[in-house]
């Protein structure tokens, strides 16, 4: 089966808007394969029994966090490496008093193997559905009317809402949440890391 993938634009800095437009392939995931599907593909493919399958997948996750917690990298052999990055929770600068109070984990990154990718092979893609990556692009006022629109049948809208409902880049999205953000047309009513914006009574109307 193909992987199913759309084009988008790639954001353009400021110094070069007069250079001509590049795209990417973002694909679309076909589905996602359960840990008990998993568990019974190994079981399938060797002598190990279903409640071997589920002891060895936990105690790799154990131990692969304990490795990872104590910033190593972790390498299966044909699968690949894992290693943990860091990040700020708030703003650091050289005269933040206690910076390492800031530092938390990001993310664990991967890089796959040589075994792995020669395990996937060559894939074959297809375009989901035909864009009009030559249409002009939304301005700010078609934006924010679509903005109300989706505002009146739903409680609120995330970042990823505006991103599909404009059909836009994850940084231009995020741009324009911003943008009405200073405008005092939207406000956050979730929490920091995990923002929902509603219409902001008290100021501008969009």
């Amino acid at each position: 089966m193909a992987i199913l993938f759309d084009w988008y634009e790639n954001p353009k800095p400021t110094d070069k808007q007069d250079e001509e437009q590049t795209l990417h392939p973002r694909i679309r995931l076909n589905g996602s394969t359960t840990t008990t599907e998993l568990k019974r593909y190994i079981q399938e493919a060797c002598s190990l029994t279903e409640t071997d399958v589920v002891a060895v997948l936990d105690a790799l996750s154990h131990y692969l966090g304990r490795e990872l917690r104590e910033g190593r990298r972790v390498h299966l052999d044909g699968i690949g490496y894992f290693y943990p990055t860091l990040t700020c929770s708030d703003k650091v600068t050289v005269n933040t008093r206690r910076k390492s109070t800031y530092v938390e984990l990001k993310d664990v990154s991967f890089r796959m193997d040589k075994g792995l990718r020669s395990e996937i092979g060559v894939i074959k893609v297809k375009p989901l559905k035909q864009r009009n990556l030559s249409q002009g692009k939304l301005t700010a006022e078609e934006i924010d009317k679509r903005v109300v629109k989706f505002l009146e049948t739903h409680d609120f809208i995330t970042r990823s809402d505006l991103q599909s409902l404009c059909d836009m880049t994850r940084t231009t999205a995020s741009r324009h949440i911003l943008r009405l953000c200073n405008e005092g047309k939207l406000e956050n009513r979730g929490l920091q890391r995990q923002p929902v914006y509603v219409l902001k009574t008290d100021g501008s109307s969009l």
